[in-house]
């Protein structure tokens, strides 16, 4: 821990990555950012194709207050980066029987609609009592949980000072050993919305059976803060970011790989690149999967304590990019078309490791919102399946062009898209295997870890490293975990607390 106003690599230009070096300028420290690819903003990133604009990694954005909060830092107004439009309906809901509802940001309204979608449920009651609960986890991840750097239970409850009635009633209420389908089934009885909501889920990579309950917050933060589209698409996030990172003097440098950390007597001394040039730094963020810092940049006997730890890594996916010439007008900005059965899609997922037979999609039409991703009346259509990460025997050169298949067949037998093959004029795709190869994931997850456990599943490797000083970290491997708002309030974290930690070294240095 040196003092302030250090040199700072930071190692991953996704958005935590971006988000941390515009924190850490900001603050007064003097900022390089590596980033292996010719882009920076990681999976963020775009794909132009005959007149077609893809996002090619995330595409719902929602808590815009974290942009604003890394924004406010450097005394800039996120309005003039970005023009952000509020979108409600927030989803279009396709399920296996026929039936399809729309996800409205109103909880009241939401309610009613649930009332006549699945009339003499009691369907609306019980959803306004599952936001009730998820707007209370809410409350208390704010408090003990979001911004501020945690590994476990103890960064975010100190015993000796927090441990009075109030601070057990809030432990007690996080629901630890329920997961997030038990919570929302004991609220919501019919099955079609149950499955809904347990998409949120999603967002993290992870089944709603395996999580802890605590991940339903996530259903508050969405309702109270809504689900946004950057115009230019969610590449513009990571374009702004890298234009304030640049005006807050930030050095950014595409095409450079980091090969692993100096560390000299267990604290970070600079970089080797992959050229085999070493750069000193005083400090290091990285914002490369955390499990990969540590086994790959970190090396020694800390990469073999990671290595040993078994971490599990989120879900991978298949996205197809398909240009069609004609739009279809019955689906939405963000749409879901369910799998038959979430139980069957989730075992396959999760436990067994192969892609379901008849997976849930995930659909980005944007072109109704901004029609410069495609030509006049077509559609630049994102679709996304949840597959497991990958596994030695996955070879995505053979299993793509059948799932595929698999895919387009379940977006016609369900999502009335028919004709969706004759429409297609573009398409690309990437598999488990290519995001793999692509960024530097854990075995092609989208998501880094899971948050699978019903007690501490929520946590993941800390924002300040235990066991190399000076190194922090950011992304969605580390915490707070993944999803676009939580990734750059990773980023924010791992810079607050480079930057606290340099105070305190200054004071040390004064007295």
């Amino acid at each position: 821990m040196k003092a302030q106003g250090t040199s700072v690599a930071v190692v991953g230009g996704g958005l935590g990555g971006l988000a941390a070096a515009c924190v850490a300028a900001a603050r007064g420290h003097k900022v390089t950012l590596y980033d292996k690819n010719a882009w920076v903003g990681g999976k963020a990133a775009v794909l132009h194709e005959d007149g077609f604009r893809f996002d090619m990694g995330p595409t719902i954005l929602t808590v815009p207050r974290v942009l604003e909060r890394i924004f406010t830092e450097a005394g800039r107004n996120l309005t003039d980066y970005l023009d952000l439009v509020r979108l409600d309906p927030q989803w279009r809901c396709f399920f296996d029987d026929g039936t399809q509802i729309d996800l409205q940001e109103n909880i009241d309204a939401m309610a009613e609609t649930m009332d006549r979608f699945a009339p003499g449920k009691n369907a609306g009651d019980g959803y306004k009592r599952f936001q009730e609960i998820s707007a209370h986890l809410h409350d208390i991840s704010n408090r003990f949980f979001f911004w501020k750097p945690v590994e476990d239970l103890f960064d975010t409850i100190n015993i000796r000072a927090n441990m009075n009635p109030a601070t057990l009633r809030d432990v007690l209420s996080l629901r630890m050993g329920s997961s997030v389908a038990g919570t929302i089934r004991s609220k919501v009885k019919d099955e079609r919305l149950a499955q809904m909501l347990d998409h949120f889920t999603q967002y993290v990579g992870s089944s709603p059976y395996g999580s802890p309950a605590v991940l339903c917050a996530i259903a508050h933060m969405q309702a109270a803060d809504g689900v946004w589209y950057p115009m230019g698409g969610t590449r513009a996030v990571a374009e702004a970011l890298a234009k304030l990172a640049a005006e807050l003097g930030t050095t950014i440098k595409t095409d450079s790989d980091v090969a692993s950390l100096r560390i000299e007597n267990g604290e970070v001394t600079g970089l080797v690149l992959a050229t085999g040039d070493v750069v000193a730094y005083d400090n290091v963020i990285s914002n490369m999967d955390s499990v990969r810092t540590y086994r790959e940049l970190v090396g020694g006997e800390v990469g073999e304590h990671y290595a040993r730890k078994d971490f599990e890594p989120a879900c991978s996916g298949v996205v197809l990019y398909l240009g069609l010439s004609k739009r279809y007008d019955h689906i939405l900005h963000h749409d879901f078309v369910f799998s038959r059965d979430p139980e069957e899609e989730f075992d396959f997922i999760y436990r067994r490791g192969e892609p379901a037979p008849d997976p849930t999609c995930y659909l980005a039409a944007p072109a109704a919102t901004d029609p410069s991703v495609a030509p006049d009346g077509g559609e630049a259509l994102y679709v996304l399946v949840h597959t497991p990460y990958l596994r030695p025997h996955h070879d995505w050169s053979q299993m793509f062009p059948a799932y595929r298949q698999v895919i387009l067949d379940k977006l016609k037998r369900t999502a009335g898209m028919g004709d969706i093959e004759e429409r297609i004029v573009v398409e690309r795709h990437l598999t488990p295997q290519d995001i793999h190869d692509r960024y530097k994931v854990l075995n092609g997850a989208i998501y880094g870890l899971a948050s699978h456990g019903k007690f501490m599943g929520a946590f993941k490797p800390g924002n300040r490293s235990r066991q190399v000083r000076g190194l922090y970290l950011a992304g969605g491997a580390a915490h707070p975990g993944p999803g676009m708002p939580m990734v750059m309030m990773s980023g924010w974290i791992a810079a607050d607390a480079l930057d606290a930690d340099c105070k305190v070294e200054n004071l040390r240095n004064v007295s």
